[in-house]
C-alpha cells in the first residue's frame, strides 16, 4: 500500500523550501492551469510512460490528483520504479487547503511520450 501525506504535512514541508520534494499533479492540464499547489509539475496521468522512470527524483515526491484515488495508483508504480520516497497526497487537490497558483507551466512543456495505463 502506497504511504500517503496530508494536506497540512505537504504544506509544512513547502514551508521548509525542501529542494529534495517534488509535487507531481496528475491531473488534466486544463484542470492544473485553473489552480495548483505551488511549485507542482504538472504530469497528466494518460501521459506517463516509461521515459518518466529514467527521469531525475528529488529524495521525496507527493502525487496529486483530483480527490487522492488516481495518485495512489500512480504513487505506486512510481514507488516501484524511481529511488524516491513516493506518497499520495490524501484527498487530493480537492483537500488541499493551503496556497494555490493559476496558470499552466511554460511553453516548450518535454514529450512525455506515449499514454500509459494509469
Amino acid at each position: 500500500m502506497v504511504a500517503e501525506t496530508t494536506p497540512d504535512e505537504l504544506r509544512e514541508k513547502l514551508a521548509d523550501d525542501d529542494d529534495d520534494l517534488a509535487v507531481v499533479d496528475i491531473r488534466d492540464p486544463s484542470s492544473y492551469a485553473s489552480g495548483h499547489i505551488p511549485d507542482s509539475e504538472n504530469l497528466p496521468a494518460a501521459t506517463l510512460g516509461p521515459e518518466v522512470f529514467d527521469r531525475e527524483w528529488p529524495a521525496e515526491v507527493v502525487v496529486s490528483c483530483y480527490v487522492g484515488k488516481s495518485s495512489k495508483q500512480v504513487a505506486s508504480v512510481l514507488d516501484s520504479n524511481v529511488d524516491a520516497d513516493v506518497s499520495s497526497l490524501r484527498g487530493g487537490f480537492d483537500a488541499w487547503d493551503g496556497a494555490v497558483e493559476d496558470g499552466s507551466e511554460s511553453e516548450g512543456e518535454a514529450d512525455l511520450g506515449p499514454t500509459s495505463p494509469f
